[in-house]
């Protein structure tokens, strides 16, 4: 359906990358990226046919159990709303596994393709509940769905945010390794108490990254330190970990983006980072400022 209930003949929606916890922001704090995952929804017939390109094209399911065809099928009930086949065209730049948001990105881009169909305005809010309880937290999708820079946290099992506008031109430089490391293998490095000193050591550097993200970027190596997640994590990423020591050596806000193995440098721009290490890629981003976007073509 279109605009208004009127039959539509495809949804196309657009869904950055995010890097989530920026170093003190633990499990909060999320950055939307100028990397995008493409889908297009076609509805029509009774069944689901899912065509992938790029990123992870081998490896992902072509059927029901796709994560952006549940994520459809999800926000198409929770919207009263049937839509019984459909195919769906997934181009995906955002690498899996490595700490971009490849599977928020598949989770919002799912039910913002829902509200195409449905022939509803996003309720971005309403969206990001959603995908909370999809997902099971609520940093990277916060940063998809809003765009910007995103404060989320959990009210009972509800997911929440707030939208904050980065700095003016504020970039970011991702080195991206072959590897991939499971978000699950990496919280399971975590200890289950650390020192009361660390916390609140995080907590001043979370509050001081709000500043140096908004105003003040000329504080953002030291408002980057953390203390509760990175270093824990080294024996599941250890290139990563010696990468963001040296970058860090040099003077540049390096960071594990998400729960890795991506390096982020925040602020960080093409003239001032080095090449990547071999084998490794590198992105040149800004800040993406909308978050996800759809259009609906209606059907003549």
């Amino acid at each position: 359906m279109g605009e208004g209930g009127r039959p539509c003949d495809q949804v196309r929606v657009r869904v950055p990358a995010t890097s989530a916890n920026l170093g003190p922001g633990f499990d909060a704090f999320g950055l939307a990226l100028t990397l995008y995952d493409e889908l297009v929804v076609t509805p029509g017939g009774s069944g689901v046919t899912v065509h992938v390109s790029g990123c992870g094209a081998d490896d992902v399911p072509l059927d029901e159990s796709h994560l952006v065809v549940r994520s459809i099928r999800a926000g198409l009930e929770a919207l009263g709303v049937q839509v019984p086949g459909f195919t769906l065209r997934c181009e995906n730049r955002i690498p899996h596994g490595r700490g971009l948001g490849s599977s928020s990105a598949a989770i919002v881009g799912g039910l913002a393709a829902a509200y195409g169909l449905a022939g509803e305005p996003v309720d971005r809010e309403r969206l990001l509940r959603m995908a909370n309880e999809l997902e099971g937290h609520p940093d990277n999708v916060a940063a998809a769905v809003y765009g910007g820079f995103t404060v989320a946290w959990l009210d009972g099992d509800d997911g929440k945010a707030v939208r904050l506008d980065p700095s003016d031109g504020l970039g970011a430089v991702a080195y991206v390794p072959a590897n991939r490391v499971l978000t699950k293998e990496a919280r399971g490095l975590l200890p289950s108490a650390v020192p009361h000193g660390d916390a609140a050591a995080n907590a001043g550097k979370a509050a001081l990254l709000v500043v140096a993200l908004t105003q003040r970027p000329d504080l953002l190596l030291t408002a980057t330190e953390d203390r509760l997640h990175q270093e824990f994590r080294e024996p599941a990423m250890p290139e990563s970990l010696a990468l963001v020591h040296k970058l860090r050596g040099s003077g540049l806000a390096a960071i594990i983006s998400g729960a890795g193995p991506t390096v982020l440098v925040v602020g960080g721009r093409e003239r001032t980072c080095p090449a990547p290490p071999d084998g490794w890629e590198r992105h040149d981003l800004r800040v993406d400022p909308v978050g996800v976007q759809v259009w609906s073509m209606e059907a003549g």
